[in-house]
């Protein structure tokens, strides 16, 4: 659904504010083999319960982007994810906050030209600018290990935005806390105890590539008394036309270091996704260091974190084929995609520690496997955690997310 209101105009251009509204969720069943304890495992879930509004004044230069996440509803004990990892779950992907994102964004163009220089300025909460996009908006439904690794989410965040032509810098102050429950805002007393920027080029159009240097403070331990992380992260991404399909792809590497470097965590990921006609298609590749974190349940860890939790660190390699039908006859703006998602993977210890895999799973080698169907309706999801000059609406077509990508 597209709402545009007119204001009537007095001798300038004529201003012609704007309100998009959409809607996103996934009901699947999932059943993984094994979860703590060596047993299998089945649940069917509403994943991902989300609306979207976006609204633009003044020519687009004064936005507001806020996302409304209902997870703490669906999700309150988080949902079947074997090696998903953060904010005190573990094995189960936790339910985000219900204030996604509520970010303001004013913008202001320098010139008329396409390389003109742009400015912007974002507050609010929402993501700090480091790393790639939110995995809601990317083709697998099943979130990456390194979901704490590669973003920084639900943070009071202050971001300043340039961009010259192909080349675009944010700098973003954020707090450092994690958040430890859905209705849970962010510390403002901790607000600017963190920092993070992102370089991003498009050498070519629909190439594009960024780098992203981070300095969490304590981010698992609400007052603040816990370990900092050290965070980098580097990708690629290209999207465009291959003998008639969409196709596109993303790889990235991230590395985060925690308590001035003892604990060390590595990612790679790769994933692609094809699209021709009703038919999608998509593939992952993952390898990601985690820490293992003392338990007080099977799939929960002790919060507030301390440094002398973490028993020890495992390597999670996962390869997630998915396929999804887009040919189901559209009600009015509501849609609904047929899902089918499978996942293998090993895990291993690295460097020793107390953490042994093989006695807690009881065995190293897993799967799981998702079947279901994507709902939405109104205007579709885009890329997640970018705002200002990295804003969808604010950029070219170059940087846009389209179907094949994010496969709603």
């Amino acid at each position: 659904m597209t709402v545009v209101l007119l204001l009537p105009s007095s001798g300038r251009a004529q201003l012609s504010p704007s309100f998009r509204l959409g809607g996103h969720g996934v009901l699947a069943y999932t059943r993984a083999d094994p979860v703590p304890g060596g047993r299998a495992l089945g649940e069917v879930r509403l994943g991902q319960p989300t609306i979207m509004a976006r609204v633009g004044a003044f020519a687009n230069s004064l936005r507001l982007l806020a996302t409304l996440n209902l997870e703490g509803l669906t999700l309150a004990d988080g949902e079947l994810t074997p090696g998903a990892w953060g904010e005190g779950f573990i094995d189960r992907r936790h339910p985000h906050t219900y204030a996604h994102e509520l970010m303001l964004t004013a913008e202001r163009r320098l010139g008329e030209a396409p390389g003109d220089l742009r400015l912007s300025l974002s507050a609010g909460k929402g993501f700090a600018p480091f790393g790639t996009d939110e995995p809601m908006s990317r083709p697998p439904l099943r979130y990456p290990v390194n979901h704490h690794l590669a973003q920084i989410l639900e943070r009071a965040v202050a971001i300043a935005g340039l961009r010259v032509g192909p080349v675009m810098l944010e700098a973003g102050l954020f707090n450092g806390d994690e958040p430890e429950e859905p209705g849970q805002w962010p510390r403002i007393s901790r607000l600017g105890d963190s920092w993070s920027g992102r370089l991003t080029v498009w050498p070519l159009p629909r190439l594009e590539f960024q780098g992203s240097r981070a300095l969490v403070h304590s981010p698992e331990h609400r007052p603040g008394s816990g370990t900092d992380q050290s965070k980098w992260s580097v990708s690629g991404r290209w999207e465009g036309g291959v003998a008639g399909a969409q196709v596109s792809s993303m790889a990235e590497w991230a590395r985060t270091s925690e308590a001035d470097g003892f604990f060390v965590f590595h990612s790679l990921l790769a994933e692609g996704a094809w699209a021709q006609g009703a038919q999608r298609l998509y593939y992952r590749f993952e390898r990601t260091e985690r820490p293992e974190e003392e338990r007080v349940t099977p799939t929960r860890s002790r919060r507030p974190h301390l440094e002398n939790s973490i028993l020890g660190i495992t390597r999670w390699t996962i390869h997630t084929v998915g396929y999804g039908f887009n040919g189901l006859p559209q009600q009015g703006t509501l849609g609904a995609v047929p899902l089918l998602e499978l996942s293998f993977g090993r895990v291993q210890t690295v460097e020793g520690g107390l953490f042994d895999p093989a006695s807690f799973y009881g065995k190293t080698s897993f799967w799981s496997v998702s079947a279901g169907v994507r709902l939405n309706f109104g205007t579709p999801m885009q890329r997640m955690g970018r705002y200002g000059v990295a804003q969808d609406t604010a950029v070219d077509d170059a940087t846009h997310q389209h179907g094949a990508y994010h496969g709603h």
